[in-house]
């Protein structure tokens, strides 16, 4: 057989998609196993999206290659969405670079910037991908350490132990996932500091900003920010259109050009329907938002009163799509979420897949349904019996 490349010796096939398929396994074989781990939307698009997809089906153009930087119409949708909802002035032209979905930004980000033996800060805890894609790329992953005693923000003084001069990237994701906390102005600003002290680019992944959170960020409002930083951004979470695969990078116009040098040879432009999708969802007002909101904070309840069954405890005062909390004390996260699969058909994700802090830790997504969750308590109260 053929040798794997040396890049994947220290990457692990992502735990999801080695974990779905047990859980796939296990409801084959007959167990009503129900899903709470998973942050894929179970609310549908808007009705208009779904519609201008449709409508493009029929434009002579529609199943021809597109831009590798989207069309027009999409990067003034994105430009206006700042604007409206951050605050920010971006350039159309050259500050906006959309992509098929952010995750595969994170990889043309770091192959764009990064050569073997560079280093790369990355939050622990943390989206895995951060340091998965690192290693593909032969660089090294330098956790740093988000804990509740500093909000899940980064400790800067903790952070400059380390020598960073070979320091190129530092992969920062706020509102926070899997935690849910929030980053101020001030904290944003101190990364800022922290990035231009030691020369690194900082990327604000922001994909939840607008899930039960009522003061909207981007890291971009910062005065300098993009003289260090780009953020990447995604339709997934806000409109619910995960498996469209629509996100973007926006930033520095002359940092953009150096990934669009990646992009432009990984794919061949993101199919016309789904650009015209995207611009319908952006034009969307704050309405599309709060009603959004009053599902999620049904949910959240019933999720909270889930880990008050599990004896957990957490914080009320976190947003986005998860909720995140601690177990009693002395509980591992992994043989806690397999005992819940194995003995009450509940799959929820163990902090520990977001890194070394996640331990005593579980994470529960929103993303299914109020009768759903109630299923769940039912069979989870009491635990013990």
């Amino acid at each position: 057989m053929i040798q794997k490349a040396n890049r994947l010796t220290n990457v692990k096939e992502y735990y999801f998609s080695k974990k779905l398929r047990e859980v796939a396994e296990l409801i084959k074989e007959g167990k009503p196993v129900i899903n709470i781990g998973i942050g894929s939307p179970d609310l549908q698009p808007p009705s208009n999206v779904v519609e201008a997809l449709k409508n493009t089906m029929q434009l002579e153009t529609a199943h021809k290659y597109q831009s590798y930087q989207g069309i027009p119409e999409l990067r003034l949708g994105i430009r206006d969405f700042y604007k409206v909802n951050y605050n920010v002035e971006l350039d159309a032209a050259t500050e906006i670079l959309p992509l098929m979905g952010s995750k595969e930004g994170i990889m043309h980000i770091s192959m764009a910037f990064l050569n073997k033996g560079d280093k790369v800060l990355i939050p622990d805890p943390g989206y895995p991908t951060y340091a998965s894609v690192t290693k593909l790329v032969e660089a090294e992953p330098v956790y740093y350490n988000l804990t509740k005693g500093t909000n899940w923000l980064p400790n800067f003084q903790e952070i400059e132990k380390n020598d960073l001069s070979k320091v190129k990237i530092m992969w920062v994701n706020y509102p926070h996932m899997p935690t849910g906390a929030i980053a101020l102005k001030s904290d944003f600003k101190q990364l800022i500091s922290f990035a231009k002290k030691h020369n690194i680019l900082l990327v604000n992944d922001n994909p939840y900003s607008f899930i039960l959170n009522n003061n909207p960020q981007s890291i971009l409002a910062i005065e300098g920010a993009k003289e260090v930083a780009i953020e990447l951004n995604s339709l997934s979470k806000t409109f619910n259109m995960a498996g469209w695969r629509v996100g973007m990078v926006v930033g520095n116009s002359e940092i953009l050009k150096i990934i669009l040098q990646v992009k432009s040879n990984m794919d061949s432009g993101m199919f016309l329907g789904i650009q015209k999708g995207a611009v319908e969802a952006l034009k969307l007002s704050s309405s599309w938002f709060e009603k959004q909101d009053i599902i999620y904070e049904k949910r959240r309840m019933l999720v909270w009163k889930i880990f008050d069954a599990l004896d957990c405890t957490y914080d009320k005062n976190n947003g986005g799509l998860f909720v995140w909390a601690k177990l009693s004390k002395g509980k591992k996260a992994e043989s806690f979420t397999d005992e819940l699969l194995y003995k009450k058909n509940v799959f929820i994700t163990p902090g520990t897949v977001f890194g070394t802090n996640g331990e005593g830790y579980i994470r529960a997504s929103l993303c299914v349904t109020e009768k759903v969750l109630e299923e769940v308590l039912t069979r989870l109260t009491p635990i013990n019996s």
